[in-house]
């Protein structure tokens, strides 16, 4: 098995305001638009999000023009960050993927559903449901006719050594996605259950939806990384990102 991190581009946000509200409030920085491949023993192609819609390349502020949050994020990517492009580096089309991974709807991280109309899409319920059911979410990236959406419900082995885990807080039904290498051992992507280790050292959990259910899943991930000595790869952080191997480099 091998996992790929996909470099999808970055965003230039408010850490404060977008991340760590009290620390770094007005200070800027650059944080990581990241999706995962992982390639399973038999042979299927596993996907955990698209990133932010190739619209942004051309015009950076596609999605907030004219709204408060446009002050506080503006995308910065380029024509490589695309999802096709990094698929492409590793030898993949869009048709190539068997399985979606939808962690959950906010605009960076299924802005190219779109493209992947052949795959099953696996999503929690909740998630999926919270999402049709308000504005908070942009429903012309992921609710369309052509997807096949399928729901989960609570943690869910998806593949040998791939396991959904539901760790909703920073919306309702997120997930984050546990993979067993051969060699690296464990690895659990936090995605947004955790932004950054920022967050867990100093328990900040503001900026989240709900921030008891926050606080509870990023424990539960924690705890089950130190159990199982596994690498935890968080959701934004400039940090770790700068030390981790990318596409076309892998994990196995």
């Amino acid at each position: 098995m091998r996992l790929y991190i996909l470099d999808l581009g970055r965003c230039d946000v408010d850490k404060g305001a977008v991340l760590t509200p009290g620390s770094g409030d007005g200070t800027r920085i650059d944080i990581p638009i990241v999706g995962y491949l992982i390639q399973t023993d038999d042979g299927r192609n596993l996907l955990v999000d698209t990133g932010i819609h190739r619209k942004h390349i051309a015009d950076p502020l596609a999605t907030h023009r004219g709204k408060p949050f446009a002050k506080l994020l503006t995308v910065k990517m380029r024509p490589e960050d695309d999802i096709e492009r990094r698929l492409g580096e590793i030898g993949l089309r869009a048709e190539d993927i068997d399985v979606l991974v939808s962690t959950h709807f906010h605009f960076d991280h299924c802005g190219n559903h779109a493209d992947f109309g052949r795959a099953r899409i696996l999503v929690q319920r909740e998630c999926y449901e919270a999402a049709r059911g308000s504005d908070r979410f942009p429903r012309d990236l992921f609710d369309l006719p052509h997807l096949r959406y399928e729901m989960v419900e609570g943690d869910t082995e998806i593949a040998p050594g791939v396991r959904l885990l539901e760790t909703s807080g920073h919306v309702p039904g997120h997930q984050s996605v546990q993979v067993r290498l051969p060699r690296t051992g464990p690895v659990i992507l936090a995605i947004d259950a955790i932004y950054t280790a920022e967050n867990v050292e100093t328990d900040n959990w503001g900026v989240y939806m709900d921030q008891d259910r926050a606080r509870a899943s990023a424990r539960r991930l924690v705890e089950l990384a130190r159990a199982e000595r596994a690498m935890l790869v968080y959701g934004h952080d400039p940090a770790q990102w700068a030390t981790l191997r990318k596409a076309p480099a892998y994990y196995d």
